[in-house]
């Protein structure tokens, strides 16, 4: 007898602004379609901020279906529909709206998504179309282009377009959180923030020490990092820093071989123990056995 497939793993999601009174009838719904776990948050359908949804698509597991009752309580936009089920469908996990022809783990439900995307495509054509022609018109009427508060220096519109940026840049943090938390968790504060980026960037991100200390900080903030990630780093004699440094890249990244890791090195032009430029296989081993040595859980590296 064939054994019988493992049953999907259906989590909810619900989300009411704050206008609105309680998520009880989207519970309902959630429960009803056989969600066992319901997560619940409240905040504007603009916002970017939805700190309990970027902590659900973080925890996810393969084969899980994420469920909402509409599409509109998960995304606020088509575009960010489908950034979240894309982030969905990386961690070989599945979407499905209840009342929506969407469901990710169906052809049916997949067809529908490839004209949400025709849609949102669209949409964004359209929406520069528009801002183009609203500019020519107002330019033609003699108007200048922006918030007239701002230009006015009004205290109430910059504090609006200060705080609007603040959730922006916020949502931003908690969409690309899990690209470099991890690596800054093993790393601080053992290392300097100079090693961290060298580390993050050498992945092919993008980062400065100031721009990724107020990251860490706003997220110490919001209580999704610890405060010892921004104690002052300590110093180490050389031979323990790139020790520890090497043992830094390895454990962010154990699928890479040792080779791998001295082009890493090179490449952030960090020099041997004996001042040379070009590490060999033999050099790293050598520090990854001695960080071993010191208790740091290194993995097995070829």
């Amino acid at each position: 007898m064939a054994p019988s497939p493992t049953r999907q793993r259906l989590i909810g999601y619900a989300r009411v602004s704050t206008e609105e009174q309680a998520t009880d009838a989207q519970l309902d719904e959630l429960k009803a379609a056989g969600c066992a776990v319901i997560h619940q948050e409240h905040g504007s359908g603009a916002s970017r901020a939805r700190p309990v949804l970027s902590r659900l698509i973080r925890e996810i597991s393969k084969g899980d279906v994420l469920v909402v009752v509409r599409l509109d309580r998960l995304a606020r936009s088509v575009s960010h529909l489908l950034e979240v089920i894309e982030t969905l469908e990386e961690k070989g996990a599945h979407f499905k709206s209840i009342r929506d022809p969407i469901d990710t783990s169906t052809p049916q439900g997949m067809f529908s998504l490839q004209v949400l995307g025709a849609v949102a495509q669209l949409e964004r054509s359209l929406i520069s179309e528009r801002t183009k022609a609203g500019m020519k018109a107002a330019a033609a009427k003699g108007k200048r282009p922006g918030n007239p508060g701002l230009r006015e220096g009004r205290p109430e519109a910059i504090r609006k377009t200060a705080l609007a940026r603040d959730r922006v840049y916020l949502g931003d943090l908690l969409t690309a959180v899990d690209s470099f938390l991890p690596v800054v968790r093993q790393m601080r504060p053992d290392h300097s923030w100079r090693d961290v980026v060298q580390v993050l960037n050498a992945r092919g991100q993008r980062w400065t020490d100031q721009s990724l200390r107020r990251a860490i900080k706003r997220l110490v903030a919001e209580r999704m990092a610890e405060l010892e990630l921004l104690q002052k780093a300590r110093r180490r004699p050389p031979d323990d820093r790139i020790m520890t440094l090497i043992a830094g890249i390895a454990i962010s990244n154990p699928n890479l071989t040792l080779r791998e890791i001295g082009v890493q090195l090179e490449g952030m032009r960090e020099r041997t123990p004996r001042g040379g430029r070009e590490w060999k296989a033999s050099s790293v081993k050598f520090q990854l056995d001695r960080a071993r040595k010191m208790g740091l859980a290194v993995p097995d590296i070829q």
